[in-house]
């Protein structure tokens, strides 16, 4: 669909957020708020309930006006992008359309108004996999189908920056795996895409780098791997045996430390499973499992993000 030639208006396409706050009465949404998202990488941006994430995403699209601070997309502020839809596409809700008009006359009419030419509405259609369905009404649309529809209306001007929020709600497995399909093909093409999601095993599975925050503060930002890498300390071992006393005293010789679950699980730190076996073997202790359990993005996210959801 692209030409391979985007807006210079959206610069390198990298998004600066520095200092952001936005304060509504007596909450405060987003705290000071900084952190940067590169091209050609997918950014998940991601927070517990009332974490400021949908504020955030809005002032960067300057829909909602900060409190202090700046929010900018290639070193410009959105509303002073030359051409934005060339520059810029964004989801942050579901596609809303007539409920009367197919999907295709939907992107014809924003092609219209926006001064984009009428074919990329079948080819942005055909991009996310909706030719198809290009003359079924709106009403017709599954929330899938729709959140599909939001995605082609986004991609009309061939943007260097795709920002979505929540994109995968409404999406079946097949849909979530197109996803990540799309979008990390949108970064290898040097695109700069930003992602809130509450799918963290998704995340983990689509996102380059991840920027988490909790009520309205950066907690930490940077690549999936090294943040996962810094909860190291949470890498622990399985051990299933029949002789749990017996092993667990012998690597207590060893300072391991050891825990048992409800089902009489060793829990062991401080040692990896190649030293447990070398231990067990040594103590003449049957096993019946040893695995090595390495934290993941979701039980990171819960450690950092402990107690800071908004639940009011």
């Amino acid at each position: 669909m692209s030409d391979g030639q985007w807006s210079p208006s959206a610069g390198t396409g990298q998004i600066v957020v520095s200092g952001l706050s936005k304060q509504y009465k007596n909450v405060r949404a987003v705290d000071d708020l900084s952190f940067t998202v590169e091209p050609g990488r997918v950014t998940g941006f991601l927070g517990p309930n009332g974490a400021g994430k949908t504020t955030t995403l809005r002032m960067l699209l300057n829909l909602v006006a900060p409190t202090a601070g700046t929010a900018t997309i290639g070193g410009r502020r959105y509303a002073d992008l030359a051409d934005p839809l060339r520059s810029v596409g964004a989801v942050l809700e579901a596609s809303s359309a007539h409920k009367g008009r197919t999907g295709i006359n939907h992107l014809r009419v924003i092609c219209a108004a926006a001064g984009l030419p009428r074919r990329r509405a079948d080819e942005a259609l055909a991009l996310v996999g909706l030719a198809p369905a290009a003359k079924r009404k709106f009403k017709g649309y599954s929330l899938g189908m729709k959140q599909r529809l939001g995605i082609a209306a986004a991609m009309l001007g061939d943007p260097q920056v795709l920002i979505l929020d929540e994109p995968a709600n409404g999406l079946d497995p097949e849909g979530i795996r197109w996803m990540r399909g799309f979008l990390k093909g949108l970064a290898a093409q040097g695109r700069t895409v930003l992602v809130s999601s509450h799918l963290l095993s998704e995340m983990q599975l689509l996102a380059d780098d991840v920027v988490i925050i909790a009520a309205g503060k950066l907690i930490r930002q940077g690549p999936v791997d090294q943040v996962i890498g810094s909860m190291a300390h949470g890498t622990r071992v399985r051990v299933r045996t029949p002789q749990a006393a017996e092993l667990t005293a012998a690597l207590h010789e060893q300072a391991a430390t050891v825990d048992t679950d409800e089902h009489g699980t060793l829990l062991v730190a401080g040692v990896d499973a190649p030293t447990v076996g070398r231990i067990a073997l040594a103590a003449k202790v049957e096993l019946h499992e040893l695995t090595t359990e390495r934290p993941d993005l979701e039980g990171v996210f819960l450690e950092l993000t402990a107690g800071k959801a908004d639940i009011r």
